[in-house]
C-alpha cells in the first residue's frame, strides 16, 4: 500500500475516534456561529469527497456529484457505516498514484475539468479532511467538547509550539 493511502487511512482514523465518543445530539448540533454547521455535516462532507473518487468511472471524478446523505450528519452509526465503507475502499485501492484522472470541480465560476494524478487527488482529499477537522475543532471548542488528541485539526507540517522550561 502506498504512503498516500496509508496517510489518508491514518487521518480518517480520527473520524472513527470522534464518532465513537460523540452522541447523536453533539454530532448534529448546528448552533455555533457564524456558519451554523454541525460536526456531522463536516464528517459527511469529508466522506463525500472520497465517495466521489470511488463512484467514478475510473477515468473521471466529479467532485460536484456528492451523495450528501443527510442521515450521516445526525446519526453516529450511519456516519460510522459510511466511514467503514470508505476505509474498506481505500484498503482495496487498485489505481496507481501516477495514473492520470480528469477531475471535475467547481472552483467558484462553474464546473471545470482539471487534469490530476490519483496521487494528487488523494493528497488533496487528505488535506481537505485535515482542513475540515480544524473547523470541527472550532465547533468542539464552542460546544465545550474536549478531545484527547492535541494534534486534531492540525496539518502535520504545522510547527509545534515549544514551551520554554523554567
Amino acid at each position: 500500500m502506498n504512503l498516500i493511502i496509508q496517510s489518508t487511512l491514518k487521518t480518517l482514523q480520527k473520524s472513527q475516534i470522534l464518532l465513537d465518543n460523540l452522541s447523536n445530539d453533539q454530532l448534529c448540533d448546528a448552533s455555533v456561529s457564524p456558519y451554523y454547521s454541525s460536526i456531522g455535516s463536516h464528517i459527511r462532507h469529508i466522506l463525500d469527497f472520497y465517495d466521489c473518487v470511488f463512484n467514478s468511472d475510473g477515468n473521471t471524478v466529479d467532485l460536484t456529484a456528492r451523495s450528501r446523505n443527510k442521515a450521516v450528519e445526525s446519526n453516529c452509526n450511519q456516519a460510522q457505516d459510511y466511514l467503514s465503507s470508505i476505509t474498506e475502499q481505500l484498503n482495496a485501492v487498485t489505481f496507481n498514484v501516477t495514473d492520470s484522472v480528469m477531475v471535475t470541480d467547481d472552483l467558484g465560476l462553474g464546473k471545470t475539468e482539471i487534469p490530476y494524478t490519483y496521487g494528487a487527488l488523494m493528497a488533496q482529499a487528505n488535506s481537505h479532511t485535515i482542513h475540515h477537522y480544524a473547523i470541527i475543532n472550532y465547533i468542539f471548542d464552542s460546544l465545550g467538547i474536549v478531545i484527547a488528541d492535541k494534534g486534531f485539526g492540525y496539518n502535520p507540517t504545522t510547527p509545534k509550539q515549544v514551551s520554554a522550561a523554567k
